[in-house]
């Protein structure tokens, strides 16, 4: 059995890496295709052929026709959306015969984004939430009264379940000043009973289908929402999603053992960018920083919300690098900083004039931290076109061996356009 069969696609920084086109081209050598966290508050735009997908929940590797997709346990499913991705595909003639959901993943339903809403309206300080309802479904499957698409599946339990946890939400919402939706346990059972039966024939024990996968050899890619800074255990708390998106979280998101997750693909911006609120040392809030923003087309798939910019953050990586056990990185949008005269990369920060190499715990010491640059030589070709590494401009290739050096980590793709084809792949993963 060769365990380095089994990769993850990791996002390196705070999300919108790119993760879907590297997930995408991977998969066409792949058999199966795993989404093992998060829910639809993240987005991923494949691009190929002309054509432009944005995907919430359903695996990126559903384009390859050719590989099984799984949605496992660790994530949590809006079924409404789901459904309206299934349908989108089949109406472009994309088959999603070989999904297979998870009978242990939670249920997203229309209490927990009211919730959502109301959390973060009391909250003094706010976390920018995509109000999608993400993290009270957590929430409910950490106090254990959540619905898990097993029990979504069996119409008894559905109802008995979403009348309790209705009771429970209603008094929460009458509570809050009266401003908060009520809901009715017997609509939303008339109104979801009809989707878990459109569900229902995607479902699968997950984690005995992925072990069999491993034990028959079948090469495996673990596709991963959201990036490493905005894990609930690694990132920069509290403004951090409701999961944990680092490859150390796969095994128990997903139900197989740890000793097969050692092949990490950490995704990487060739720039840094973040969506919602939270520190952010090296962001540009200047025409440089505006010019990447429209060049990289920096807007939310989900939120279609501003996203910040500012220059690659060496601290941030060597963490996440260290944090998630990123073994090989894909440089993602290099075509985007075409046209910069120099280009500068955070190598350390200065907190109160001392000099660090690691990201503080405490948010409002992370806030206070100055970056230190080293300014690099830009470029000004065009290189969507350029297919081997070689042919790439002299500065851009330093730019790469000095990501390379600064980390100790071999870039092993560099994506230099959003096209499935405009990929330069320097050496297998």
């Amino acid at each position: 059995m060769n365990k380095l069969n089994n990769i993850s696609v990791v996002g390196a920084q705070w999300g919108d890496e790119g993760k879907g086109k590297i997930t995408d081209l991977l998969s066409h050598q792949t058999q199966v295709v795993v989404r093992y966290q998060g829910g639809n508050n993240a987005g991923h735009t494949i691009e190929f052929e002309g054509k432009k997908f944005a995907l919430h929940l359903m695996p990126s590797g559903i384009f390859s026709g050719t590989c099984d997709v799984v949605i496992a346990q660790g994530v949590v499913i809006n079924p409404k959306i789901l459904i309206k991705e299934i349908n989108m595909l089949k109406e472009n003639n994309i088959s999603v015969n070989r999904l297979k959901i998870s009978d242990r993943a939670n249920i997203i339903f229309p209490y927990h984004e009211e919730m959502d809403g109301l959390i973060e309206d009391y909250k003094i300080d706010k976390v920018g939430t995509t109000k999608k309802g993400i993290g009270p479904c957590y929430s409910d499957k950490m106090n254990r009264t959540g619905i898990r698409f097993c029990e979504f599946c069996d119409e008894e339990l559905l109802k008995s379940k979403l009348i309790a946890n209705v009771a429970i939400k209603n008094e929460i919402f009458t509570n809050a000043n009266g401003q908060y939706k009520k809901f009715d346990a017997d609509a939303l059972y008339e109104e979801y009973s009809i989707y878990a039966k459109e569900l229902k024939q995607y479902m699968c024990d997950t984690s005995l289908f992925l072990d069999q996968a491993i034990q028959d050899n079948k090469r495996i890619l673990f596709e991963g929402a959201q990036g490493v800074m905005l894990d609930i255990e690694h990132g920069t708390y509290p403004y951090v999603t409701s999961s944990s998106p680092s490859s150390s979280s796969i095994p128990i998101n997903c139900g197989i053992a740890p000793m097969y997750i050692n092949n990490n693909l950490g995704i990487v911006k060739a720039y840094t960018s973040r969506v919602g609120e939270g520190p952010f040392p090296t962001i540009l809030n200047d025409e440089i920083g505006a010019k990447i923003r429209e060049v990289g087309h920096e807007y939310g798939t989900t939120t279609g919300r501003e996203r910040a910019v500012g220059w690659l953050d060496l601290v941030q990586l060597r963490y996440a690098i260290r944090v998630s056990g990123i073994t090989s990185i894909a440089l993602m949008l290099l075509d985007v900083l075409s046209g910069l005269k120099e280009i500068k990369v955070c190598t350390s920060y200065l907190l109160d004039g001392v000099e660090i190499n690691t990201i503080p715990a405490l948010e409002k010491d992370y806030s206070r931290c100055i970056p230190v640059y080293k300014t690099l030589e830009g470029f000004n070709e065009d290189i969507t076109k350029i297919t081997e590494y070689d042919n790439l401009p002299k500065a851009a290739k330093d730019y790469i061996k000095f990501i390379e050096e600064a980390t100790k980590i071999d870039v092993a793709i560099v994506s230099v356009g959003p096209d499935r084809s405009a990929t330069i792949v320097r050496r297998e993963i």
